[in-house]
């Protein structure tokens, strides 16, 4: 009997624990091949998001060898490169995990039609989310709209199986491995490193902390949070086995899982959710002030919680949730300029920067999104009083205010005259027929 033989195409499933088209194919196929391609038109748009794909690529790649196996990496374009690849070792199908952006999609729809033209078939996988995002529907259509309803029924979800990684994975015989560049080098300092191992160690860590999650996890300057989101954006973690070590569906972490699966059941719901506002009906009367951008982008509006996290991203590649919600805030609603200039930002430099949850928790602080309070605004001085009480988070960040005591770090404007003199640090903003209350 002659030996069968698959491709599974890793994606944003850099892992081989609970990576479900991996263990299926080594489970159902003599012959398997774990391919990445390096696609060059997604190459150079974040300089961190590459040099932590490659770490993460080459720790797969070890992972693949210790169980007898290798990582193949080609460059070009995904599917031609894929069905290639496929042809030569005589693959009888290809595993694909299941993916939502526009690109992602695409991708996938001309892999099937490709399969089908060399009579190949193309069988999707779970593994991205917790939950897949087809499988919460609302009675009357097709995705939920608002969160507390997703999270309710997210919460009773079935989930599948977790699966453990594959014992052995053997390659066809003369496959050409191919080879993976050194990791490029990152614009971000102090970004973290990409990998399944990294990752599980970083999960093991933080777990202690979990049963004090609810208390911590908005304290900026404790950084107490997981860090887990950029290897959960590249899929070096699992999701569900994340979700399985909370123990807890209805735990404030496990929320925060859950607004992820959200994001993208309404991505897939809305591939436009980078671009175009989801809202029907929202008010998009930006203004639009490059210098004003510039300085928000650069960590030099003269507020201090809102420089010290664009000043975070940068150093970083990450910035504390609580610190984007601010930022994000300080922009549409204070500066009153557009999301979308404000996402390309984030993208540009975060590691976990991906469409659903950067676009979707963009549209919600900007009122064009999920929200039902579309009008909510963030105050950036009470928040950074209550999330930052003796401003260490900003004196961190801003060391221009590094001798600046206690709260009075977070409103300068408000120092004596002849100490603000003696501040590199620049005046708040003005922003054109606006009259903020924290700077009176």
């Amino acid at each position: 009997m002659s030996e069968r033989t698959a491709v599974v195409l890793l994606t944003r499933d850099l892992r081989v624990h609970d990576n479900p088209a991996l263990a299926s194919a080594c489970s159902a196929f003599d012959r398997v091949v774990p391919l990445h391609v390096l696609d060059p038109a997604l190459a150079g748009r974040s300089a961190n998001r590459d040099r932590f794909l490659h770490q993460s690529l080459a720790d797969l790649r070890e992972a693949l060898r210790k169980r007898g196996g290798d990582l193949v990496v080609r460059h070009g374009d995904p599917v031609a490169e894929t069905i290639r690849l496929a042809r030569a070792v005589g693959a009888e199908g290809i595993g694909l995990s299941a993916d939502v952006s526009r690109y992602a999609r695409r991708r996938e729809r001309r892999l099937r039609e490709e399969c089908a033209r060399h009579r190949m078939f193309l069988r999707l996988f779970p593994g991205v989310t917790v939950v897949e995002p087809g499988g919460l529907t609302p009675g009357g259509g097709d995705h939920y709209q608002v969160f507390s309803p997703y999270h309710r029924a997210w919460q009773g979800a079935r989930r599948r199986a977790e699966l453990a990684a594959p014992r052995r994975v053997r390659l066809p015989e003369g496959v050409d491995p191919g080879r993976l560049p050194a990791p490029p080098k990152g614009d971000s300092p102090d970004a973290a490193p990409g990998g399944e191992s990294v990752a599980q160690r970083r999960l093991e860590q933080w777990l202690p902390t979990l049963d004090r999650y609810d208390d911590i996890h908005d304290d900026l300057a404790g950084d107490l949070t997981s860090r887990l989101s950029p290897y959960l954006r590249f899929g070096c973690v699992s999701p569900l086995a994340v979700a399985n070590r909370t123990h807890d569906p209805a735990g404030p972490f496990a929320r925060q899982l859950c607004w992820r699966d959200f994001h993208y059941q309404v991505t897939a719901a809305f591939p436009d959710i980078a671009s175009r506002a989801y809202r029907r009906g929202a008010r998009e009367d930006w203004r639009y002030d490059a210098p004003a951008l510039d300085a928000w982008t650069e960590g030099r509006t003269g507020m201090p919680i809102v420089d010290a996290g664009m000043r975070q991203l940068r150093a970083e590649a990450w910035m504390h949730n609580r610190a984007r919600l601010i930022t994000a805030g300080y922009l549409t609603k204070h500066l009153g300029l557009d999301w979308r200039p404000g996402l390309r930002v984030f993208h540009r430099w975060l590691l976990d920067g991906d469409v659903p949850n950067n676009s979707g928790n963009w549209q919600w602080v900007a009122g064009t999104g999920n929200d039902p309070r579309p009008h909510r605004g963030f105050n950036p001085v009470r928040q950074a009083e209550r999330y930052d009480p003796d401003g260490a988070y900003v004196r961190r960040w801003v060391p221009e205010l590094a001798g600046v005591e206690g709260k009075a770090v977070h409103q300068p404007w408000r120092l004596p005259a002849g100490l603000r003199r003696t501040l590199d640090y620049p005046p708040p903003l003005e922003v054109p027929g606006t009259d903020p209350v924290w700077l009176r």
